[in-house]
């Protein structure tokens, strides 16, 4: 009988055609790609799924924002979107987001864990690690960074060190044209080097400058369709070639720049004094010593000092570099933030936050600068830990969410002129007004770890630079708001002449 059947099976394959056989295959993981994406009732709404890849052709690579506001739009304010295997929310609107990300933030505290971030991470460090090793790592973070300065008067003291140094460097261009790009992320990644490393690098140190230069790359790299698509095909995209190796290899010479960095820590390192960041995780791991399931590690070390000089360098430096943009751009609005540090400071007087509650105007400014930009336009995203209801829909298990931080900054329903650069948006009657719908830094527990010292930072450097220099178009040069694509939204490359002050 089995001989039989087995015979019968035998002539049922040598006749069917190869052909025949790739259908069916192609059917049948049609079929269970059909199942998998079948989504339960009151799912959020959105556009039509192509198989295996969801709605990646809609994504708008390149164009600065990865979701096009067309869709929500045509969608609504809670929208779903599939990427290959990944499902997809995005939440518009300020009570929406308001909701997920604060009344009910447990269940939405999760990092999501695409195959790109798994490969370069491995779900380690601050931002990517899990529940309670999360909240271990993060509650050290913020700590340490409070310790060494974090809304002290000792940070202002760093910035205004280095302010010092970025004054000088920029006066040494003697009013010429200059791409400021890589003398402001010197000035700006300092800071948090000095806080994690101990020290401050020379602007002309090669080694820092390639670290800096790596880290650019890997933002731009990371947004690549090929990159894209190792999110949607992980398996198949390891065996075919293209930019994501470059991606690799260099996040691979950031880790180890930081793993030769708390090397040299661990020769002279001293248990009773610690000197910065890297020293304290280094007296948690022997705290830790012995403990099989802690998750302070030589490893974790790599992984959250590399989130901090990434985060710490990469959102203030393109903001600065939207701020001195747009100066050069609005002179009239440059003239009247001068004119108000005149009112304010001597010439020779060092810039302190203290300045700020008289400066209303520069305050207006600066977050003018921080909404125009749109630095990080869906901020980073959020996982939903269990099911969970929306505004009435279903949001399922593992679901992505993604905040978005353009549509609500750039909402005509609560900004006058949306699309426009324009301080008078956080101005009444003359004084600084805050905005609920002005979220840079997002909200809820999970919140950019980092807030306090970006908002120093951005006060410090802009009103010290605008103290000392006018900033102005090169002749014959036009300049543009067009932004490069990147994990941030950073300008194009542009020249600007820094003319002194008398």
């Amino acid at each position: 009988m089995l001989e039989a059947l087995g015979s019968l099976v035998t002539a049922l394959w040598t006749t069917l055609h190869s052909g025949t056989v790739l259908l069916g295959a192609f059917v049948f993981l049609l079929f269970a790609d059909f199942l998998k994406r079948k989504h339960p009732k009151n799912y959020p709404p959105g556009p039509l799924r192509l198989p295996f890849i969801g709605n990646f052709f809609q994504l708008d690579l390149g164009k600065g924002n990865l979701i096009p506001q067309q869709l929500v739009k045509k969608y609504g304010n809670i929208i779903s979107l599939d990427f290959g295997a990944v499902h997809s929310i995005v939440i518009t609107g300020l009570p929406y987001i308001k909701e997920a990300l604060v009344y009910q933030e447990q269940n939405f505290v999760n990092r999501p864990r695409a195959p790109l971030q798994k490969r370069i991470f491995k779900n380690k460090g601050k931002f990517h690690d899990q529940n309670k090793k999360h909240k271990e790592q993060r509650k050290f973070a913020l700590t340490t960074l409070r310790n060494f300065g974090l809304g002290r008067k000792s940070l202002e003291a760093r910035i205004q060190e280095e302010i010092t140094y970025l004054i000088q460097a920029i006066g040494e261009e003697n009013a010429q044209p200059f791409d400021p790009h890589f003398t402001i992320n010197n000035a700006v990644s300092n800071i948090i080097c000095s806080i994690t490393f101990g020290e401050r690098f020379d602007y002309q140190d090669d080694q820092f400058q390639e670290l800096l230069r790596l880290l650019g790359n890997v933002l731009c790299l990371q947004t690549s369709v090929w990159c894209q698509l190792y999110n949607v095909f992980p398996r198949i995209m390891d065996f075919l070639p293209g930019p994501r190796q470059k991606l690799f290899s260099s996040w691979e010479k950031l880790k180890m720049f930081i793993a030769s960095v708390i090397e040299n820590h661990r020769k002279d390192w001293n248990p009773a004094e610690t000197r910065d960041f890297v020293d304290a995780y280094l007296l948690e791991i022997e705290k830790h010593k012995g403990n099989a399931t802690s998750s302070f590690h030589d490893e974790n070390l790599i992984y959250s000092t590399l989130d901090l000089f990434t985060a710490g360098t990469e959102t203030t430096s393109t903001t600065l570099h939207w701020g001195l943009l747009l100066m050069a751009l609005y002179p009239e609005i440059q003239e009247k933030v001068q004119a108000e540090i005149d009112r304010v400071l001597s010439q020779s007087e060092k810039v302190s936050t203290a300045a700020r509650e008289s400066m209303p105007y520069t305050n207006a400014v600066i977050h003018g600068v921080q909404r125009f930009g749109d630095v990080i336009p869906m901020h980073v995203p959020r996982e939903v830990t269990v099911d969970t209801t929306l505004n009435g829909y279903h949001l399922t298990k593992g679901s992505m969410v993604m905040t978005n931080l353009t549509a609500l900054h750039r909402d005509p329903k609560g900004w006058a002129t949306p699309d426009t650069f324009n301080p008078e948006h956080f101005l009444e009657n003359g004084q600084f007004k805050n905005r609920e719908s002005f979220l840079p830094f997002s909200i809820g527990k999970r919140m950019c770890l980092g807030e306090q010292l970006a908002r120093t930072e951005l006060f410090i450097f802009i009103t010290s630079l605008l103290q000392k220099f006018t900033f102005r178009p090169p002749a014959n040069e036009k300049l543009s708001l067009n932004f490069r694509e990147s994990l941030t939204n950073s300008p194009v490359s542009y020249r600007l002449c820094a003319v002194p002050r008398a």
